[in-house]
């Protein structure tokens, strides 16, 4: 029954359309979503890796189609909510428009900055990059400053490419960062790895959690 309902979604997600704006955002925005449901890219497994609860809250960072966040919407349900957040605003009126048309009232689209995390106020139970964490400067910055907007518990999961591959497109254009890259830079900014999943063919699969220290020190300034 799960895959049956979550194949009904991907489906609904891929057939959607956006008159209102140019064409060529909206075949952008549909490009970018077919392929987020590829076979290849296992949105399937990566959903079900995190065990998602009804009323949590997550950002989508990268959002692009919208793809993940409509997904990450049905799981949380009407109590939960999901920013999905972008720098291209046609891409977030994109998603705008088919969250309206379609129901997916807990989906808030989010302009961001390229290197300022939007969301400073809020406190999320999941933060979920994929293939953006390459294109992001000042890395150990950003997602130290984003320690602030993490709930007790919360997660952060990413995904992009690793460079396998000699002459893949990723390699040769620089689109990738190596899984001990990421790992290293996430360590510095005050996170310790708690899940490192490989069923990705061309992608490492990572999950953070805020270090100890990290976690009391937030504690503390909460108290102030």
């Amino acid at each position: 029954m799960v895959e049956q309902e979550l194949n009904r979604t991907k489906t609904r997600i891929l057939q959607w359309t956006f008159p209102e704006v140019e064409i060529v955002n909206t075949i952008k925005a549909r490009m970018l979503n077919r392929k987020a449901s590829s076979a290849k890219s296992k949105s399937e497994e990566i959903i079900k890796a995190f065990s998602l609860k009804i009323g949590q809250h997550i950002a989508d960072v990268g959002s692009g189609g919208g793809y993940f966040s409509f997904l990450f919407a049905r799981d949380v349900g009407r109590e939960g909510k999901v920013y999905a957040i972008d720098t291209k605003k046609e891409l977030l009126d994109f998603i705008r428009s088919n969250s309206d048309k379609n129901g997916f009232h807990n989906i808030i689209p989010v302009l961001a900055e390229d290197n300022r995390f939007p969301l400073m106020s809020k406190k999320l139970d999941l933060v979920f990059l994929r293939n953006v964490y390459h294109h992001l400067p000042n890395r150990e910055v950003y997602f130290s400053d984003l320690v602030k907007s993490l709930s007790t518990g919360a997660k952060i999961a990413i995904i992009d490419y690793d460079g396998r591959g000699k002459w893949s497109f990723h390699r040769l254009f620089c689109h990738y960062v190596p899984k001990a890259t990421i790992v290293n830079e996430m360590t510095g900014a005050g996170y310790h790895l708690v899940e490192d999943h490989a069923f990705l063919p061309e992608q490492s699969f990572l999950i953070f959690s805020v270090s100890k220290n990290e976690n009391n020190q937030n504690q503390e300034e909460a108290l102030l």
